[in-house]
Protein backbone atom coordinates (compact mmCIF):
# COMPACT_ATOMS: atom_id res chain seq x y z
CA UNK A 1 0.00 0.00 0.00
CA UNK A 2 2.57 2.61 0.95
CA UNK A 3 4.72 1.75 -2.57
CA UNK A 4 1.22 2.39 -4.25
CA UNK A 5 0.86 5.54 -2.59
CA UNK A 6 4.33 6.72 -3.47
CA UNK A 7 3.62 5.50 -7.07
CA UNK A 8 0.69 7.97 -7.18
CA UNK A 9 2.67 10.50 -5.58
CA UNK A 10 5.23 10.14 -8.30
CA UNK A 11 3.28 10.05 -11.37
CA UNK A 12 1.24 13.22 -9.88
CA UNK A 13 4.95 15.04 -9.66
CA UNK A 14 5.99 13.91 -12.85
CA UNK A 15 2.64 15.50 -14.26
CA UNK A 16 3.30 18.67 -12.48
CA UNK A 17 6.79 19.17 -13.76
CA UNK A 18 5.76 18.25 -17.51
CA UNK A 19 2.75 21.16 -17.05
CA UNK A 20 5.98 23.46 -15.80
CA UNK A 21 8.23 22.46 -18.28
CA UNK A 22 6.64 22.20 -21.36
CA UNK A 23 3.39 24.18 -20.76
CA UNK A 24 1.12 23.92 -24.10
CA UNK A 25 -2.29 25.21 -24.38
CA UNK A 26 -4.43 22.80 -23.25
CA UNK A 27 -2.06 23.04 -19.87
CA UNK A 28 -2.71 26.61 -19.39
CA UNK A 29 -6.46 25.58 -18.25
CA UNK A 30 -5.17 23.22 -15.37
CA UNK A 31 -2.59 25.41 -14.07
CA UNK A 32 -4.79 28.18 -12.48
CA UNK A 33 -2.66 27.79 -8.84
CA UNK A 34 0.76 28.78 -10.29
CA UNK A 35 2.54 32.21 -9.65
CA UNK A 36 5.79 33.64 -9.19
CA UNK A 37 7.28 31.64 -5.98
CA UNK A 38 7.20 35.06 -3.56
CA UNK A 39 3.69 35.72 -4.36
CA UNK A 40 2.63 31.89 -3.21
CA UNK A 41 5.02 31.74 -0.35
CA UNK A 42 3.60 34.93 0.77
CA UNK A 43 0.00 33.88 0.22
CA UNK A 44 1.08 30.58 2.31
CA UNK A 45 2.42 32.58 5.23
CA UNK A 46 -0.51 35.49 5.72
CA UNK A 47 -3.27 33.21 5.14
CA UNK A 48 -2.49 29.42 6.81
CA UNK A 49 0.94 30.75 8.14
CA UNK A 50 2.47 27.97 6.56
CA UNK A 51 6.86 27.40 6.38
CA UNK A 52 8.61 25.86 4.48
CA UNK A 53 9.49 22.27 5.97
CA UNK A 54 10.78 20.17 3.68
CA UNK A 55 12.14 20.17 0.15
CA UNK A 56 13.91 18.44 -2.43
CA UNK A 57 15.23 18.35 -5.91
CA UNK A 58 12.70 16.52 -9.16
CA UNK A 59 15.68 17.24 -11.40
CA UNK A 60 17.23 20.22 -12.91
CA UNK A 61 14.25 21.75 -13.76
CA UNK A 62 12.13 21.95 -10.52
CA UNK A 63 12.18 21.41 -6.86
CA UNK A 64 9.29 19.94 -4.71
CA UNK A 65 8.41 21.90 -1.80
CA UNK A 66 6.69 21.20 1.60
CA UNK A 67 5.01 23.94 3.08
CA UNK A 68 3.17 23.17 6.72
CA UNK A 69 1.83 24.80 9.42
CA UNK A 70 1.34 24.12 13.61
CA UNK A 71 -2.62 24.07 12.81
CA UNK A 72 -1.98 21.11 10.44
CA UNK A 73 -2.24 22.50 6.98
CA UNK A 74 -0.06 21.19 4.36
CA UNK A 75 0.94 22.61 0.95
CA UNK A 76 2.83 20.67 -1.83
CA UNK A 77 4.85 23.52 -4.26
CA UNK A 78 6.62 23.03 -7.56
CA UNK A 79 8.98 25.39 -8.46
CA UNK A 80 10.86 25.75 -11.71
CA UNK A 81 14.27 27.45 -12.10
CA UNK A 82 12.40 30.34 -13.75
CA UNK A 83 10.67 31.08 -10.37
CA UNK A 84 7.26 29.96 -11.05
CA UNK A 85 5.63 27.82 -8.43
CA UNK A 86 2.10 25.83 -9.14
CA UNK A 87 0.19 24.13 -5.69
CA UNK A 88 0.24 20.55 -6.42
CA UNK A 89 -1.74 19.47 -3.54
CA UNK A 90 -2.54 20.83 -0.53
CA UNK A 91 -4.81 19.47 2.95
CA UNK A 92 -4.70 19.25 6.49
CA UNK A 93 -4.03 16.95 9.64
CA UNK A 94 0.42 17.13 8.86
CA UNK A 95 1.85 15.41 11.35
CA UNK A 96 5.66 15.33 11.81
CA UNK A 97 7.39 12.72 12.55
CA UNK A 98 10.11 12.38 15.12
CA UNK A 99 13.15 10.28 13.89
CA UNK A 100 13.54 6.96 15.31
CA UNK A 101 16.33 5.41 16.36
CA UNK A 102 17.64 2.76 14.48
CA UNK A 103 14.80 2.42 12.43
CA UNK A 104 15.72 3.59 8.68
CA UNK A 105 13.41 5.42 6.61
Amino acid sequence: MKRNMIRGLLSAVVLATSMIAHPHPAASQMMRSCAGRSEVVNFLDKTFAEKLTAVGLINENAMLEVYAAQSGTWTLLITNVGGVSCILLSGDSWETMPALPGIGT
